[in-house]
């Protein structure tokens, strides 16, 4: 979850409705959401009431150990020097092999598919296994474009911050 803790939770409960579960990666130093507001607090905590597991979206080098996630790290924006790399201390890093392999893996980084989209290989039964990386963001909101779906973000998260603002008794008249 690289921006939107509201794009996680609807895509969440999507998903609990279908019947899937997930694991979430948040992140702790992340410009765009605050895990230990209420509001991250509450996500996290709804998140697992889903039936979806949380675990850590890390800045590399920076992957503390945090007792909100399960002991396994996905980096964000990742380099091929470190990407595969085992932690030290244990933990998964979800590039690492055996949970890694190009083959089984499909990402759907800005609004493009990494390795082609896996929907026609799923319906076909073509995968023994596959990490599936998503971003709630695209899925969230509307847009052709990753510029497109992000401008449609920025308007939902405006709307979100006008009522935060008003809540907390600010005059906005």
């Amino acid at each position: 979850v690289d921006l939107s803790l509201d794009a996680a939770l609807r895509m969440a409960e999507i998903e609990h409705a279908a019947g899937a579960s997930a694991t979430y990666f948040l992140m702790t130093q992340s410009v765009f959401y605050n895990l230990d507001s209420s509001e991250g607090v509450a996500a996290i905590t709804r998140l697992r009431e889903l039936g979806h597991r949380v675990a850590l979206h890390a800045d590399y080098p920076n992957a503390p150990v945090d007792d909100r996630f399960d002991a396994v790290v996905a980096w964000h924006n990742p380099d091929p020097e470190y990407m595969r790399t085992p932690l030290p201390d244990g933990r998964i890093n979800v590039m690492q092999e055996p949970w890694f392999d190009p083959a089984t893996y499909r990402s759907d980084s800005n609004q493009h598919w990494r390795s082609g989209c896996p929907h026609d290989d799923l319906r076909a039964g073509a995968f023994p296994w596959l990490q599936l990386l998503t971003h709630p963001e695209i899925w969230a909101y509307q847009g052709e474009t990753m510029g497109q779906t992000m401008r449609a973000m920025l308007e939902a998260e405006r709307e979100r911050r006008l009522q935060q603002l008003a809540d907390d008794r600010i005059d906005l008249g």
